[in-house]
């Protein structure tokens, strides 16, 4: 199968490497299947919905950023970039991760019920 991108251009790929989001993302309901791309030269991971290759969100893993982030067995949790030619204004949402289980190929997205994580967290401070 193949899908045409704006940012990676035409991806080839075979059924068994899509996720399977069964609810979609916050605000994409309605597309269920993804692509889980990544980059040597990239900091972010790529979420490419194959049914519309034109919607694609950046990932950072929350790991990385706080080591506590809360989990669920099996999947990593990942929150969604929101990009700025400014770095200073890169912000990731850690309110309402994704969490990808890389075997299954499964994901879904939750919202976490704490005042503790900020849907504008700075991802880059000076």
């Amino acid at each position: 199968m193949k899908i045409v991108t704006e940012q990676f251009g035409e991806i080839e790929f075979r059924e068994e490497n899509v996720f399977q989001f069964s609810s979609g993302v916050l605000g994409f309901e309605q597309l269920k299947k993804f692509l889980l791309i990544k980059t040597d030269e990239e900091l972010f991971y790529w979420l490419n919905s194959t049914e519309e290759p034109e919607i694609v969100f950046p990932l950072v893993g929350l790991g990385v950023i706080e080591e506590d982030y809360p989990t669920a067995e099996k999947y990593e949790a990942f929150g969604i970039v929101t990009l700025n030619s400014d770095p200073l204004k890169i912000t990731v949402n850690m309110k309402a991760p994704v969490y990808l289980n890389q075997d299954e190929k499964k994901g879904f997205q939750k919202i976490i019920d704490s005042e503790k994580y900020n849907v504008y967290y700075n991802l880059f401070v000076e």
